[in-house]
């Protein structure tokens, strides 16, 4: 490794903070020297959130999206998917099958689906929190109000990626979206008492390492207490099917660049990511990561959430999943997080800010 390498990676466990064209020089860093800055981020990780590995279940409840992303298999132009929709009945059901094996944490996932409303999120909320859970919401773009009524229906975190932090393809790869829109959501998530996760994809078409490093430092602008960073998987029925797929190595940079920079975020392994490489689990894990994201969907509905082709399987078997996800954590000389897994930044207070319209108009 160079010494200019070395530097870099010093200066980033000593203070937290590099300059664009520090994080440009490491991300565009040969494949023989990317193994320091690995190591770096698993030392990083062990200093700031220790060995725990959280299992947060997911449980994606609707593909309906309103949107229409160049890059999702969701897209409402993508004729070709069968569409569907979880009943609140049906989510707790999955809610309380995760937390009989064991899940302390759900996260509710969906396409921007508008059927579900302010008061309807609220109510399954509300009912999963008799379940002792944590809950993470990811449901899109909202207004500042339902994220309040939210938050104070007992909503734990919010995960809403910005994708990438460059406006100009943000705006390709979002024809009836804004850049300033998104912006606008986590400035409104952070005010309301989330924990506020975001994160972007890798390898997207016309993506270069200065537009990943705009991730980065939008990452620790927004100073997120989780950040998912996965690779770009083509889909077909999209504009972006002929397109070639992120790579597991830059992937793994930006994750353990992104523990350099906020040592106490939680960083999950993608789906994705264990999607393009059978162990993209356990090189994430010595990467940066501490949490692993296990699908708890019902099976009937888990193929139908087509984002990308292939996606992982690991999880066909809800009980054989938790345990070899259990063992291949253990493997690892790590162990199984017992909480919640709440945000260790210290202070972190998940009280929330009052407008006085959120409360009447949702009264």
């Amino acid at each position: 490794m160079d010494r200019e390498t070395q530097q870099i990676i010093r200066k980033a466990k000593e203070t937290q903070h590099l300059s664009k064209e520090e994080l440009v020089s490491i991300l565009a860093c040969e494949s023989s020297r990317a193994s320091a800055l690995f190591a770096a981020a698993d030392q990083v990780r062990q200093q700031y959130v220790g060995d725990e590995v959280h299992l947060r279940g997911i449980i994606e409840f609707s593909n309906c999206c309103q949107r229409n992303c160049r890059y999702c298999g969701l897209r409402r132009g993508n004729p070709t998917i069968k569409r569907y929709r979880m009943s609140a009945d049906e989510i707790y059901e999955a809610a309380l099958a995760a937390c009989r094996l064991g899940y302390r944490t759900v996260v509710l996932q969906s396409g921007e689906d508008s059927l579900y409303d302010a008061d309807m999120i609220a109510a399954i909320v509300k009912r999963l929190k008799k379940l002792d859970l944590a809950v993470t919401l990811s449901c899109g773009e909202r207004p500042y109000e339902e994220y309040l009524y939210w938050r104070r229906a007992g909503a734990d975190r919010y995960l809403l990626k910005h994708e990438t932090a460059n406006t100009l393809l943000y705006s390709k790869l979002h024809p009836d979206m804004s850049f300033a829109e998104r912006r606008r959501c986590l400035a409104d998530l952070r005010q309301t008492g989330y924990q506020v996760g975001s994160g972007c994809m890798v390898g997207l078409p016309g993506q270069t390492p200065e537009i990943l490093a705009e991730d980065l430092l939008y990452l620790k602008e927004l100073d997120v207490e989780m950040a998912g960073i996965g690779p770009f998987i083509p889909s077909p029925h999209t504009p972006l099917a002929g397109a070639a797929p992120g790579t597991v190595e830059m992937t793994l940079k930006m994750i353990a660049l992104t523990r350099l920079l906020l040592p106490q975020a939680h960083l999950p392994v993608t789906t994705a990511l264990s999607t393009i490489d059978a162990l993209g689990r356990q090189k994430a894990l010595r990467s940066g990561a501490n949490v692993i994201m296990p699908n708890v969907t019902p099976k009937r509905f888990r193929s139908l959430y087509a984002i990308y082709p292939n996606k992982d399987l690991l999880n066909a078997n809800q009980n054989n999943c938790r345990q070899c996800v259990s063992d291949m954590i253990n493997s690892l000389g790590r162990t199984v997080g017992q909480g919640q897994g709440h945000s260790p930044k210290p202070g972190f207070s998940r009280d929330f800010k009052k407008r006085g319209e959120a409360d009447e108009q949702y009264s």
